[in-house]
């Protein structure tokens, strides 16, 4: 697939995005499978992706501040790509220009993290700035916004910055960093940013969306979350949110993990109920590697298609091909996309089984009715009223209906703008109307004479541009207005039909003229239900297997022996030692056994009290799947600051030097049960660890995979290390293999 080597401003381009060679897409059969990284065709790395679709009825995405290609060495400042399908995409330019920054921002800076979303009649674009002029010394982070009439620009920054620097109370500046913009159903703006110092934060903006006004609250604990992505599903608002190291190369274990809550300003709580602001902080995983080609899966965003399916983009590393230029530097962390469904409330990629490699089902990005209006009204048939096509876009007033039949379970939808004080809506089979009624400041939904409604927002403009959605599986149907289909809602309506919906889809407007374009009627996806299985603990393995109820059994063997650890009362008592594996220093001690071969999941219970709030680093216990000091994975509870969390440490040897990274799992208690389930991948031969942890022994939950080559022999081990001070002792209760 071609793309345009052009640097400069976005504006650049505008021509040419809207000439007639490159006309909104046309009603064609798409190919119905994709292939990841979907950002192959026009870019090596496209970091922290955001997606939004533009009236013009393309997809635009939008990467963070970085070379797009291998030796490239030009850093496109908010990188620009379209597609007409989410699986082919082309590049378009870049947002801003090479001296195009805000007069806050420092010469040098960068653009990170862009969020883009629709505020009113215009877009906004949030952005991280990574140096302003508040500090000679760097590191000022501040979120900034620019705007634009269309999705392709022109961009122009405000003069001041959303949210400004912060000082932190540990010196140096908060990373005010990651901002996500969220509009509420009363229409109030809210924007979401901050990261590991300082933590993850919600505040109000103005009714322009381009000033931080209130108090902010804290949503999310620092030195655990950032990379916000909020989303309003069944009346909850859930946090996404990327956790661990984004940039560790071959050892990187970014993921994604969500809560909810009932109000944008939290708090969240993942599925045990645990807030994600809390000490021994929660989080219920998302996205995380599962052992194929991609690790590193996060920073993510959000979209629907036009069969009413969800679906997350995100950036992943490629662990074969880690660094854009190798060995070492700018991480290269291509665009992914995949399905996310929601089984039991709870968001998960690909029904639990994470990031895709192979052949995948490609979104729905054509329907049975396609409209853009690019030639005419040739599908439709004219009622009452005034209608009229200019620029690729229907106005008019009165009833037009499409001479497609539809039926069955179906998703409806269409951009519109409103008279002021009229009505515009979608007819389906000549019975079942949505329409967004601005006089009256409702959302109606009616069959017969059965009606529902919803409020919308005080302050609604109707000449805005608005999204309407309606969607009916059986007799029951959902409608949603929003400001651009990103999952913030700004009114739903619900309502039980007196039978299913057959016929044609009718565009209705009165009291004045209304606007319509990108209308389609595409067969409503079918949800998963389930999610995929999770590893279980079959037979015991007793020859294999630890109760510590007689001393130390003579199969456990040591690397640099601990004389402090000592068996009695049926524990394994081990005082934290001062000391850790990672990087060249490898001082800590290691107790291993051999494993079984083949399959199996190995246990331990844990008590190892670190207290809250504190700061302990990095005391730590747990198993660890072990070949040598320079490559192992370690799952141990460990005190990470002021949070307590469960980590899936990491370290490989690459380009002649250790590479530490990790992933995080669940959330650990003063007594923890851990889990590594082993699985000898049947065509590489490789050694995968996928890991788990509980509170109770009885509810896991299940994380990342790390791997070891085929050739390795992996052995299985406790760890008890990370500082001395104060002083706190592991309790290791057992271990035990399971078939």
């Amino acid at each position: 697939m071609g793309h345009l080597r052009r640097a400069g401003a976005l504006a650049a381009v505008i021509g040419l995005v809207l000439a007639g060679t490159a006309s909104a897409p046309a009603a064609a059969v798409p190919d119905l499978r994709y292939h990841n990284p979907v950002s192959a065709g026009f870019a090596d790395t496209f970091a922290d992706p955001v997606i939004v679709r533009g009236e013009d009825g393309f997809w635009y995405a939008y990467g963070t501040t970085d070379p797009l290609r291998e030796g490239e060495g030009v850093f496109h400042r908010v990188p620009t790509a379209r597609s007409a399908d989410l699986v082919d995409w082309t590049y378009v330019g870049d947002a801003f220009g090479a001296d195009q920054r805000p007069a806050y921002a420092a010469p040098g800076a960068g653009f990170w993290a862009p969020d883009v979303r629709r505020v009113g009649d215009r877009w906004v674009m949030y952005v991280t700035v990574t140096d302003t002029t508040v500090s000679p010394d760097g590191g000022d982070f501040a979120v900034g916004a620019a705007t634009a009439p269309t999705p392709t620009g022109p961009w122009t920054f405000a003069d001041e910055p959303v949210v400004a620097p912060r000082p932190g109370g540990g010196g140096g500046w908060l990373w005010t960093i990651d901002p996500s913009q969220f509009t509420d159903v009363d229409g109030r703006h809210y924007l979401y940013h901050g990261s590991y110092y300082g933590g993850i934060s919600v505040t109000e903006l103005s009714a322009d969306g381009l000033r931080a006004v209130g108090t902010p609250t804290m949503v999310a604990i620092d030195n655990k979350f950032e990379g916000s992505h909020v989303v309003r599903h069944d009346g909850w608002y859930y946090l996404f949110a990327s956790t661990a190291n984004c940039c560790a190369g071959p050892a990187t274990g970014y993921s994604v993990q969500v809560g909810r809550s009932r109000s944008p300003r939290g708090p969240f709580v993942d599925r045990d109920g645990i807030a994600l602001s809390a000490s021994r902080a929660g989080g219920t995983p998302v996205l995380t590697q599962n052992g194929n080609r991609w690790i590193g899966t996060g920073h993510n965003g959000f979209l629907t298609d036009l069969s009413g399916q969800d679906w997350i983009v995100y950036h992943a590393i490629d662990r074969a091909d880690p660094y854009l230029d190798e060995p070492f530097g700018v991480n290269e962390r291509p665009m992914l996309l995949d399905r996310l469904d929601w089984i039991d409330g709870w968001p998960t990629v690909n029904a639990g089984a994470g990031p895709s490699e192979g052949a995948r089902p490609a979104p729905v990005t054509t329907g049975r009715v396609d409209e853009r209006f690019d030639a005419g009204l040739a599908g439709w048939r004219r009622g009452a009223g005034d209608w009229r096509v200019a620029d690729g876009r229907l106005t008019g007033s009165g009833a037009l209906t499409s001479r497609t039949t539809v039926g069955g379970d179906v998703r409806a939808e269409a951009d519109l703008r409103l008279p002021a004080a009229g009505t515009a809506g979608l007819t389906l089979g000549g019975r079942v109307s949505v329409r967004v009624d601005a006089a009256a400041g409702r959302l109606v939904a009616a069959d017969g004479g059965r009606t529902v409604s919803a409020p919308l927002p005080a302050g609604f403009d109707a000449a805005a541009g608005h999204h309407l959605a309606v969607e009916v599986r059986g007799r029951d149907l959902v409608a949603e207005l929003s400001p651009a289909r990103l999952g913030d809602q700004l009114a739903v309506v619900s309502l039980r039909l007196a039978r299913p919906v057959a016929g044609r889809v009718t565009l209705t407007a009165t009291g004045g003229s209304a606007g319509f374009d990108n209308v389609s009627v595409a067969r409503l996806h079918r949800p998963v239900r389930h999610a995929v299985a999770e590893p279980r603990a079959g037979r015991l393995l007793p020859a294999f297997s630890d109760e510590f109820t007689g001393g130390l059994d003579p199969a456990w063997r040591w690397v640099r022996p601990d004389p402090a650890a000592t068996v009695s009362g049926g524990a394994l008592r081990w005082p934290v030692q001062g000391a850790d594996l990672t990087g060249t220093g490898n001082t800590a001690g290691v107790l291993l056994r051999d494993a079984p071969s083949g399959d199996y999941v190995v246990e331990t219970k844990v008590t190892l009290d670190l207290g809250e709030e504190t700061v302990r680093n990095y005391q730590q216990a747990g198993l660890v799947a072990y070949v040598d000091d320079d490559r192992f994975a370690r799952l141990a509870q460990v005190a990470i600051w002021n949070t307590r969390q469960v980590e899936y440490g990491y370290e490989l040897p690459f380009a002649g030097r250790p590479v530490y990274g990790g992933t995080i799992v669940g959330t650990p208690a003063a007594t923890t049960w851990l889990r590594l389930a082993h699985r000898v991948d049947p065509v590489s031969g490789e050694h995968e660890f996928r890991a788990g942890s509980s509170r109770d022994g009885r509810n896991w939950t299940w994380g990342g995979v790390w791997t070891f080559p085929a050739d390795t022999t992996p052995r299985i081990g406790l760890v008890a290390h990370g500082g001395a001070d104060p002083a706190v002792t592991a309790h290791f209760d057992y271990l035990r293999f399971h078939r």
